[in-house]
């Protein structure tokens, strides 16, 4: 591959999992809106964003395959964003304790020169244990997931959380399942072991 992938987030956790791909990449950060659209479900808006992520560099980079992802997770029927407080985090635990939460996770390979692309999403849900409310104010002051969907990082010492995951790739929780990217960058000729 002359040119490296673009990854279009400048997210540390999701920089740190394309990397395991041994790949090189360059990370921009993209502009687009990101308000849900009247009665999108899940599903369509993270495949609608991470599409909108990876277009809004393609001026930028035209002969790059450029990489969009986006996540949302959805408790009780309805969508869950990132707390940003601590009192949010709190609230949004109480809420999932001894409930399941599905991360939706959208991803998208673009490149702009030849109009290709590909876009996906992958599913993966998180069964919480029945939690204490010591045992989430003393989670939150820990770690502080104020800008993670779910108020939870996995990586970390949110594993305590959760009775049992499921789903195809844990890194999916994270916000880029690798195995699904796999899948696009072998479709697009690009082979991480080639």
């Amino acid at each position: 591959m002359t040119t490296p992938l673009v990854l279009a987030s400048t997210s540390p956790f999701r920089q740190a999992l394309l990397s395991k791909l041994g790949l090189p990449f360059i990370t921009a950060a993209p502009v687009c809106d990101e308000t849900p659209l009247p009665d999108e479900r899940a599903p369509q808006l993270v495949q609608r964003l991470a599409l909108a992520k990876a277009q809004a560099l393609a001026t930028t980079y035209p002969g790059h395959w450029i990489i969009g992802s986006d996540q949302v997770c959805v408790l009780d029927g309805h969508i869950t964003g990132k707390p940003h407080t601590m009192e949010r985090a709190c609230a949004q635990l109480a809420q999932a304790s001894g409930k399941a939460i599905t991360f939706y996770t959208g991803l998208a390979l673009v490149q702009p020169a030849s109009a290709q692309q590909f876009v996906l999403y992958e599913p993966f849900t998180v069964h919480f244990r029945t939690l204490s409310a010591q045992e989430i104010n003393h989670y939150v002051e820990r770690e502080q997931p104020l800008q993670c969907a779910g108020s939870f990082k996995s990586e970390g010492l949110g594993i305590c959380l959760f009775e049992r995951l499921e789903g195809r790739d844990p890194n999916t929780l994270i916000g880029l399942p690798l195995i699904a990217l796999n899948g696009l960058l072998m479709k697009a000729g690009i082979n991480p072991l080639g």
